[in-house]
C-alpha cells in the first residue's frame, strides 16, 4: 500500500489480514519510550486488546482512555474529559495517542490529539469496515453538536494507519453493511472497476470473507488517498467524498445520532442525491445499478421524519455555503459534479416526495 502524502508529511498505511501483527516495527520509531494514550471503547478492548499489545510494546508507558461506544463518543464533553485525564496523567507535547476503534473513536481521537497542547502525533488503528475504508484516512477529525454532525473539528493527519481486516470478522452484520455503503459511495463516483467488483463479490463481502474484504479495503483507500493527495483540505475535488452525506448527516442529526448507523443514513442520502442527478443528465441505467446494489445490502428502512426538520438540519450542514447547500451529484458512473447549488424550492419538493416514498416503503 503506498504512503499518503499531505502537507504535514507522509502517512504510511498498512492494510490486510494480520496487518496489526506486523506493525510493531512500523510504530516503534514513533512510540518508543513515549507515553501513549490509547483511546478506545469497552467492546473493542474486550475483543481486540490482546491483538494490539504487541504492536505498542515499544511505548514507555500506556494509558488506556475508555470512551463511550459509537456516536456517543463524539461529544465535546467527552473530548474535554480526555484532555483533563491526559493532563492529569502527565501528557506532554511529545506524548502520543492511538485511536483504536470504529469511525467515531477515530474522529474523536484525532480531534483530541490535534487540539491537545496544540497538537500531538497520533496513530489510527481502525476496527470497523467504515473506519478502515474512510474515516481513518485523510486527516479529518471532528466531534458533533446537537445541531449537526462533525461541526467542530480540524485537519490532523495520523502518523500511521494500520487497517487489519482480520478484525472485521467480529463485526455485527449491520456494521459490515454500513461500512460497505461508504465503499459504494467511493466506487460509484471514483472507481467503476471497484463498483463492478462490489456487484460481483457482494455475497463474499457480506460473509466477511477476509480476502475479499482486504481487496476492497485497499481499493477504496487507494481511491480516497488519490483524492486527498490532490486536495488535502477539501478546497476542490475532495468534495466528491461527500456524495450522499448532505442528506445523510441531516438524517443522523434529526434522529439524535441513534436509530440508524452512519452508513445506513448515507445510503438514503445516496438515493436522494441520485434522484437529483437524474434531472441533470445522470444515465438512468447508472442510477438503477446504484439502487440495485443498495437494495442488495438490505439496509433498514428510513424512520418517519418531518420535512421542515430535515431541511433545517441540511442547512446547518458543515458543507453548506451562504449561497445555499452545495451538492455532490453523480454525472455518470465514475464521475461527479461538485459544489452544485440547486434552487431551494426544487430540492424541498423533491425531498418531500422522497420522504413520502420512503414512508410508503416502510409501511409496506
Amino acid at each position: 500500500m503506498p504512503d499518503l502524502r499531505h502537507p504535514g508529511g507522509v502517512t504510511p498505511i498498512r492494510i490486510g489480514a494480520g496487518a496489526l501483527d506486523g506493525s510493531a516495527e512500523l510504530l516503534a520509531p514513533l512510540l518508543g519510550g513515549r507515553t501513549l494514550f490509547v483511546v478506545s471503547s469497552a467492546p473493542i478492548l474486550a475483543l481486540h486488546r490482546q491483538r494490539l499489545e504487541p504492536a505498542i510494546a515499544s511505548a514507555g508507558r500506556t494509558v488506556v482512555l475508555e470512551v463511550p461506544d459509537g456516536e456517543a463518543a463524539k461529544e465535546i464533553e467527552v473530548a474535554a474529559g480526555l484532555w483533563r485525564r491526559m493532563m492529569a496523567e502527565g501528557g506532554k507535547r511529545d506524548s502520543r495517542l492511538l485511536a483504536f476503534g470504529g469511525g467515531s473513536v477515530g474522529d474523536l481521537g484525532g480531534f483530541v490529539a490535534g487540539c491537545f497542547l496544540r497538537g500531538i502525533p497520533y496513530v489510527q488503528v481502525p476496527t470497523t469496515l467504515l473506519a478502515q475504508v474512510d474515516a481513518s484516512v485523510g486527516g479529518k477529525t471532528a466531534v458533533d453538536l446537537p445541531e449537526g454532525k462533525n461541526t467542530v473539528g480540524l485537519f490532523h493527519h495520523p502518523r500511521a494507519v494500520v487497517a487489519d481486516t482480520a478484525l472485521l470478522g467480529t463485526l455485527a452484520p449491520g456494521e459490515l453493511r454500513s461500512g460497505l455503503v461508504e465503499v459504494v459511495k467511493m466506487a460509484f463516483t471514483l472507481d467503476p472497476p471497484l463498483f463492478e467488483l462490489l456487484e460481483r463479490e457482494l455475497e463474499r463481502l457480506l460473509a466477511a470473507d477476509p480476502e475479499a474484504l482486504a481487496t476492497v479495503v485497499e481499493a477504496a483507500v487507494l481511491a480516497k488517498a488519490g483524492v486527498v493527495e490532490e486536495d488535502p483540505e477539501e478546497a476542490g475535488r475532495r468534495q466528491v467524498l461527500n456524495f450522499g452525506h448532505t442528506l445523510g448527516h441531516a438524517i443522523e442529526a434529526c434522529l439524535g445520532y441513534s436509530g440508524l448507523r452512519h452508513g445506513e443514513a448515507v445510503a438514503w442520502g445516496l438515493r436522494f442525491a441520485t434522484r437529483l442527478a437524474l434531472d441533470r443528465g445522470l444515465p438512468a441505467g447508472d442510477a438503477e445499478r446504484l439502487e440495485r446494489l443498495l437494495d442488495r445490502l438490505e439496509l433498514p428502512a428510513l424512520p418517519v421524519l418531518e420535512l421542515p426538520e430535515v431541511v433545517a438540519a441540511m442547512g446547518r450542514d458543515k458543507k453548506a455555503r451562504e449561497s445555499g447547500l452545495a451538492w455532490v451529484l453523480p454525472r455518470r458512473l465514475g464521475a461527479a459534479e461538485l459544489d452544485i447549488v440547486l434552487p431551494a424550492q426544487s430540492v424541498e419538493a423533491a425531498l418531500a416526495d422522497f420522504l413520502a416514498e420512503a414512508g410508503r416503503r416502510q409501511r409496506a
